[in-house]
């Protein structure tokens, strides 16, 4: 259990020796061995491996244009036609839904992107592009029953 203090004299006397503590403890530290930002580095090969030396540098000659930073170019690839069925079309309004027959996802269509002969039912094939509000049907074409 901790001692109370009441007097100044008491408390500047354990002031004085916590600090002492302190630096003793401290004086042990740096006779242990010193941590230095030298033992901290670490050096890694070309092959990945980490190593406490620096790697054998004498024969290899680094080619500046040969230094690439970027994000690798994604590659076009051309994507396959949808299967679907539409599920709901209102031509008052000029839009619907078509239901994908793989992945049972729903996508909205506009009126300008089906053709006019559209209604429920029919099944279609179709493209998605990204809309304002997510994935939308587009370039719909009716697949003959």
């Amino acid at each position: 259990m901790a001692k109370t203090v009441t007097n100044k004299r008491e408390r500047e006397k354990l002031k004085e020796q916590k600090r002492k503590e302190k630096q003793k403890r401290k004086e042990e530290r740096q006779k242990s061995g010193t941590s230095s930002f030298e033992d901290m580095i670490v050096y890694v090969d070309e092959h990945g491996q980490f190593h406490s030396t620096p790697p054998e540098m004498s024969n290899k000659e680094v080619d500046v244009d040969d230094i690439v930073i970027s994000i690798p170019k994604q590659e076009e690839v051309e994507k396959a036609p949808l299967n679907g069925r539409v599920e709901h079309f209102n031509a008052s309004k000029g839009y619907g839904f078509i239901k994908d027959l793989d992945s049972a996802e729903k996508y909205f269509f506009h009126i300008t992107s089906a053709p006019a002969s559209i209604a429920e039912g029919d099944k279609v094939t179709f493209e998605t592009e990204q809309g304002s509000r997510g994935l939308t049907a587009v370039q719909i074409i009716i697949v003959k029953k």
